[in-house]
């Protein structure tokens, strides 16, 4: 592993930032404005031919200053290698659009938008895919909030989806998780036959 860190460093050069191995795998981390020069460089590389792109998610981190991720996992099926591309953002910055490169990063890209709320530049299609179209707000942000802004369901008398604003049906409840015959000072039923024994 530590041989292909070494080559990926040689052929990324200047653009790499930072390469990590941990749990057998490579991850390297690069800038924003170098992420098609090196999805490229590592698609089109002699003895590397990164061709498969698997996946494209994000990751939050609202307590960072470039509170989001955007990792890319590729596969090169004929050297039987896998490697993670990480760089993070804010929701303000865009990141190009590796549709250029991969075909396949469309609907990856448009999944990010949707529920991170990553800006691609260059993506020929940045829209919602998995949310309603009038859905407010991107659900996997961790400052999202735990029931969302509005409920749907639909009506039969009117024929049609309705949308209203979310109205909880109880209080949410703070468990203690303690076992009820452990830290209380109560007697439960039952429980003189237990201490009797």
């Amino acid at each position: 592993m530590n041989e292909f860190a070494e080559t990926i460093k040689n052929l990324l050069g200047d653009k790499l930032g930072e390469s990590i191995i941990a749990f057998g795998e490579l991850t390297v981390i690069v800038e924003a404005e170098d992420i098609i020069a090196v999805l490229t460089a590592l698609r089109d590389a002699p003895g590397q031919e990164f061709v498969a792109l698997v996946d494209i998610c994000g990751a939050d981190y609202p307590q960072r200053e470039q509170r989001f991720e955007v990792v890319y996992h590729l596969l090169s099926p004929r050297q039987n290698k896998r490697i993670r591309v990480k760089l993070r953002t804010t929701e303000d910055d865009p990141v190009p659009s590796a549709t250029a490169v991969y075909s396949g990063a469309d609907w990856f890209e448009r999944e990010a938008y949707d529920l991170y709320g990553i800006l691609f530049t260059g993506h020929p299609d940045l829209r919602r895919i998995l949310t309603d179209y009038g859905f407010e707000g991107h659900p996997l942000r961790k400052d999202f909030p735990l029931t969302g802004f509005v409920e749907v369901h639909y009506d039969e008398a009117l024929k049609q989806v309705i949308y209203e604003p979310v109205a909880l049906r109880q209080e949410f409840r703070n468990f203690d998780f303690l076992s009820p015959w452990e830290g209380t000072d109560y007697v439960l039923p039952g429980d003189e036959k237990a201490k009797a024994n």
